[in-house]
């Protein structure tokens, strides 16, 4: 992966330039403030720490401080997957080991890996049995929530009770003393709504590839624009689309209050469980599916396969090829997912129909595991 960061010539190329905006806005907040009217700036407002941290690295250049912490929190998460394999003889760590340099050197140079580290050490947190590790575990999560929204998602399958109390009480305090003393030190530190807001259907994305479709078959006359920091499809039926996924992502959020309501049984891997499935249905109900957001995913599959009891097993391994996948689309072949030449489409249909199924196996294994009564079943 380090070797391919140092090439970055596969496909399009130039995937460390994400680095070089971090840079940018590293400048913005030496001066105090998060990034003004930038509409690329589109992170809750502790991301700011991560994209700080480089530049406070002595000796080291920011590209190569930040490559440096991607590494350490590749480490982090690897080592604590491994302490949770020790104990259970399982696989957890394995697969994010393999399945993470399938990603080629994305993860390298995206600040999502931090962001899984946050996520991963609050489920292995909250699964432990004592109440600090419970309230560690929330604060985790509700740092990562203020870095990067998903990871306060970590919670929805905590057990009822005292686990729930601990948790999310840790998570919603350390969220707010988070963006209350970032708040206090910076300008415009809630500017990035503004512009998450107007984000329209990145190509990557499901309702993307059903617009490419139908732009292939002549049926919609649209065309690519980059917008937002991403590339975006803009033409007719763009915004309906737009909110339909908006509506889409709101029902899985009914449905996970739903499960969270009639769920009856609570296994060690049920917590697990519910977060990887609900950043699952988050993703393919959005409008903008990154090729970064598939790290999320390997690192809370690799968490669901520490624990025996887990039947997410079957969701895990289709994550696999979805990952290779996301290679094919960016870099190898990212210009002809732009053009949506016959090859880029047929990656993007392969790669987000198997996300897509995963989502529903994974509503469907946990529904059935923890709802359905055996007699139902």
């Amino acid at each position: 992966m380090l070797l391919l960061l140092l090439r970055d010539d596969i496909g399009i190329g130039g995937v460390a330039r994400e680095v070089d905006l971090y840079r940018h806005w590293y400048g913005q907040f030496a001066s105090g403030t998060f990034p003004p009217g930038d509409v690329t700036w589109q992170y809750p407002p502790g991301a700011g720490l991560v994209i700080m941290a480089p530049g406070i690295v002595p000796s080291l250049t920011y590209f190569q401080a930040f490559v440096a912490l991607a590494l350490l929190a590749d480490a982090v998460i690897t080592l604590a997957l491994a302490h949770a394999d020790s104990e259970r003889l399982t696989h957890g760590a394995w697969f994010w080991v393999c399945g993470l340099p399938l990603l080629l050197h994305l993860p390298l140079a995206r600040y999502d890996v931090h962001t899984t580290a946050l996520a991963v050490l609050a489920l292995l947190a909250v699964n432990a049995r004592s109440t600090a590790a419970h309230q560690l575990g929330g604060a985790l999560a509700g740092i990562g929530a203020m870095v990067k929204v998903w990871p306060a998602l970590t919670l929805i399958g905590t057990p009822r009770g005292r686990t729930t109390r601990e948790a999310w009480t840790a998570a919603v305090v350390a969220a707010l003393a988070l963006v209350a003393t970032l708040a206090l030190l910076f300008d415009e530190s809630f500017g990035f709504l503004r512009q998450q807001g107007n984000r329209g259907i990145q190509i990557e994305s499901l309702g993307g590839t059903a617009l490419a479709l139908a732009r292939a078959a002549d049926v919609w006359p649209g065309r690519v624009e980059f917008r937002y920091g991403s590339f975006e499809y803009v033409g007719p039926y763009v915004s309906t689309l737009g909110h339909f996924a908006l509506l889409l992502t709101v029902i899985a959020l009914g449905w996970l209050l739903l499960w969270r309501v009639r769920a009856r049984r609570w296994t060690p891997a049920t917590p697990l469980d519910a977060a990887f499935t609900a950043v699952l249905l988050f993703t393919v109900t959005s409008r903008v599916i990154s090729p970064q957001y598939m790290i999320w995913l390997l690192g809370l599959a690799a968490v669901c396969l520490t624990s025996r009891s887990t039947v997410m097993r079957p969701v895990a391994l289709l994550l696999l090829p979805a990952a290779g996948l996301s290679s094919l689309a960016y870099p190898t072949l990212y210009a002809e997912v732009l053009s949506g030449a016959p090859s880029g489409l047929t990656v993007m249909v392969l790669r987000n129909g198997l996300l897509l199924a995963a989502a529903v196996l994974a509503a469907r294994r946990l529904w059935k595991e923890t709802v359905t009564t055996p007699a139902e079943s």
